[in-house]
């Protein structure tokens, strides 16, 4: 049986990671009634490069947490550096996107600041609750269905919003052929003790078939998160430690970054079934953010950056618009609008280098390439995320 529930709320998000919780902040500071929706319950463990770029950290200020993040004593990392399987490598300072460094940090550490500073911003949480459905009454998103362990619930809201990452799950109840389909890559992660990554620096793994990236979090810990093909997953009968042996440590750099670790804790993994864009407003009443809207491609070092982005626009055009009583369908116009301009020229960039991360002869090129020509190195670092005004733009060779 499920139970209408009367409270009607400005904004409902499904999903408490970076996406929702900073999108909930905003709303709240602007005074909306937001619930935000989490199917997991705080802190917990989520598949992620946990590398926070040096622009997220003015987001954090805008939010209200970048002491809360320094607290938690992320690692500095100052460089990226990309290798290929036979060993050449190309360095892409922090410095190039503003900040001296970027960080690492635990999503879980991370995401619990977030959703803490929610709450204390009047953010309605309801933790352990899963969405079902939405609630459609002519060709409009009303709000969704949630399941908890007290029983069904339908919620009410001006207008919803999926954050709800890679799943997609809201906008996914919206299409019609829900048949599951093949996914061509699988994502694995965990944390590790004894890597030996360089000092301050992500280094990002070319290999056959996929590609990863080692760095260091909080703790003195490294986090390990890797994309492979599905073919070798199946392979290597769905083994973790089997495909990193046979897949990632074939690059000549992790090989030896990895040779002392020892895992200190659980593998996750999750299949990817796409990147780049998706649609960020499927629906009158029903718009999309973070890895929902679009999942760029993680050797870009920017979802964790365009997840805070597009969290804070969608909050300032739903706040506008809201405010000032706006029809649903003017909402997802401007939404897309704005999205389109904001991430549209990256996406396609991303889309463009995507074949070369993929193809190790066509990585080990460009690696090559941009080693020995730091201006275009720096023009694609630039294009993959929104142009920073004032960062510097000093050449790094390797």
């Amino acid at each position: 049986m499920t139970t209408d529930l009367g409270d009607r709320y400005d904004v409902i998000i499904a999903g408490a990671g970076p996406a929702g919780t900073s999108a909930a902040i905003h709303l709240a500071q602007h005074n909306l009634s937001v619930l935000l929706i989490e199917q997991k319950r705080f802190p917990r463990a989520k598949l992620c490069g946990e590398f926070i770029s040096p622009e997220c950290f003015s987001h954090f200020e805008r939010l209200g947490v970048a002491q809360s993040m320094m607290r938690s004593n992320p690692a500095k990392l100052k460089t990226t550096v990309f290798y290929s399987s036979r060993g050449h490598c190309v360095s892409v300072p922090s410095g190039w996107f503003g900040g001296a460094a970027a960080f690492g940090l635990s999503r879980a550490t991370m995401d619990n600041n977030l959703l803490e500073r929610a709450r204390a911003v009047g953010v309605e949480v309801l933790e352990e609750a899963v969405v079902t459905d939405v609630v459609e009454v002519r060709n409009r998103i009303h709000g969704v269905r949630v399941k908890t362990s007290g029983g069904d619930y339908n919620y009410s809201a001006r207008l919803t919003i999926d954050a709800t990452g890679r799943s997609r799950i809201l906008t996914r109840r919206l299409q019609s052929d829900r048949r599951p389909r093949k996914p061509p890559f699988v994502a694995f992660k965990t944390h590790l003790m004894g890597a030996e990554p360089e000092q301050d620096v992500c280094e990002i793994y070319s290999y056959p078939g996929g590609y990863g990236g080692l760095s260091t979090i909080e703790n003195n810990l490294s986090n390990l998160c890797f994309i492979v093909s599905s073919r070798d997953v199946r392979r290597f009968n769905s083994n973790a430690e089997t495909v990193l042996r046979e897949t990632v440590m074939k690059n000549r750099r992790a090989a030896h970054a990895l040779r002392n670790a020892q895992r200190c804790s659980e593998w996750l993994s999750v299949s990817l079934e796409r990147f780049g864009a998706a649609d960020p407003a499927p629906k009158p009443g029903l718009i999309a953010i973070g890895d929902s809207a679009s999942f760029i491609d993680p050797f870009t070092g920017s979802g964790m950056l365009m997840a805070l982005e597009s969290g804070e626009l969608a909050s300032s055009v739903a706040t506008a618009h809201l405010k000032n009583d706006s029809s649903v369908n003017e909402i997802r116009k401007d939404y897309l609008r704005q999205y389109n301009v904001k991430f549209g020229s990256r996406l396609r960039v991303s889309g463009l280098l995507r074949y070369t991360a993929f193809n190790p002869y066509l990585a080990e090129m460009t690696i090559v390439a941009c080693s020995l020509n730091g201006w275009v190195r720096n023009q694609l670092a630039r294009a993959t995320r929104s142009r920073v005004e004032g960062s510097q733009s000093t050449v790094s060779t390797s």
